[in-house]
C-alpha cells in the first residue's frame, strides 16, 4: 500500500464551503494511469489532480511542478479551479517557487504563471481561441435554458481547452432565474456559460458579474464556480470593452455557494483570474 499526501481544497471561497471543491494528491509520479482514473472518477468531484515534478523541458523553462488533471469522465488539458487549488496544496505542502512570489505551472496547454497578491492566487488566463457559433445550434440552447432571444445581448464559442458557448444576457434576474433543462443541455453536448455584466464596476466589495457554467459534457449540470470559463468570458468581456479592466464575478448562488473570482487585466493585456483558496481536508490517500 502506498501512502501519499492528499487535501481536498476549497477553491475561490472566502468562507468554508463557499467554492469549488478540489482533490489534490501530491508526490504522484509513480501512480499508473489507470489509478489515477480510477481515482479521480472514485472522488466523483468535478476534478481531481495530481502533482508531479515538471518534465525536464518544463523545468528548464522555468516550470515548478506539474499537474494533470481527470473529471471523472478522463484528462481535461487546463482547468481554472485545479489550476488555482493544486498551486494552493503545492505551497501548502511546502513548495518554493523558483521565483519569489510567481509559481510556474506546467499542464497539457503549457505553462501558466500563478501570481501571489493580497492573500489570493491568480492564474495568467491562457490563450483563447474564439469564434462566432452556430446561429441554430445557439437557438436551441437559449431554448433549452430557458431563456427568451431578447434576453441574449451576445454571444460567442470560447476554447481555452474547455469549450464553452458564452452568453452575455440583459439582466441579473437572467442569470440567476434559469430554470435550465438539463437533459436537453445533454442532449445538445454543448457547455454552456452565462453571464450578466453590470454597468459599472463596484468599489464596495459587491459583485459587478453574475455567472453560471452549464458542462454536460463533462458529467455536471452546473459547476459551483469556474475558473476556465471565467478566464475566457474575461479575455472576451474586456476584449470588446464590454467589461472593465477590473472587475468581481459572483458564481455559486444557485447551487447554494457563494463563489468569488478576482478578474484583472493587467498593463501589457494580459488576464489575471484570482480568488481564495482553503483546506478542507487534509490527510493521506491509499493506493495499492
Amino acid at each position: 500500500m502506498t501512502y501519499l499526501p492528499f487535501l481536498q481544497v476549497d477553491v475561490f471561497s472566502e468562507h468554508h464551503g463557499d467554492g469549488n471543491p478540489l482533490a489534490v494528491v501530491l508526490d504522484a509520479e509513480h501512480l499508473p494511469e489507470r489509478t489515477l482514473r480510477r481515482f479521480a472518477a472514485w472522488t466523483n468531484l468535478s476534478e481531481t489532480t495530481f502533482l508531479l515534478p515538471p518534465t525536464e523541458s518544463a523545468r528548464a523553462a522555468g516550470a515548478d511542478y506539474r499537474v494533470r488533471i481527470f473529471t471523472p469522465r478522463g484528462e481535461l488539458p487546463f482547468a481554472g479551479h485545479p489550476t488555482l487549488g493544486s498551486c494552493y496544496a503545492w505551497l501548502h505542502a511546502g513548495g518554493q517557487p523558483r521565483s519569489p512570489g510567481t509559481i510556474v505551472q506546467e499542464c497539457t496547454v503549457g505553462l501558466v504563471p500563478i501570481r501571489q497578491q493580497q492573500g489570493r492566487l491568480a492564474f495568467a488566463a491562457p490563450p483563447m481561441q474564439q469564434s462566432a457559433p452556430n446561429p441554430a445550434m445557439t437557438a436551441l440552447v437559449v431554448g433549452a435554458l430557458g431563456l427568451r432571444p431578447q434576453q441574449v445581448r451576445a454571444a460567442r464559442l470560447l476554447n481555452n481547452g474547455p469549450r464553452w458557448l458564452a452568453l452575455l444576457v440583459d439582466s441579473k434576474e437572467a442569470v440567476l432565474g434559469l430554470t435550465p433543462d438539463h437533459a436537453r443541455l445533454k442532449d445538445l453536448g454543448q457547455d454552456v456559460g452565462i453571464v450578466y455584466m453590470a454597468g459599472e464596476a463596484h468599489a464596495n466589495g459587491e459583485p459587478d458579474a453574475f455567472v453560471r457554467g452549464f458542462s454536460p459534457s463533462l458529467g455536471t449540470s452546473e459547476d459551483p464556480v469556474t475558473g476556465s470559463l471565467n478566464a475566457s468570458l474575461a479575455q472576451w468581456l474586456i476584449g470588446q470593452g464590454l467589461a472593465p479592466h477590473a472587475y468581481l464575478v459572483a458564481q455559486g448562488e444557485c447551487r447554494g455557494r457563494a463563489g468569488r473570482v478576482y478578474i484583472e487585466q493587467d498593463g501589457e493585456g494580459q488576464v489575471w483570474v484570482g480568488g481564495n483558496c482553503l483546506t478542507a481536508i487534509e490527510g493521506r490517500a491509499h493506493f495499492p
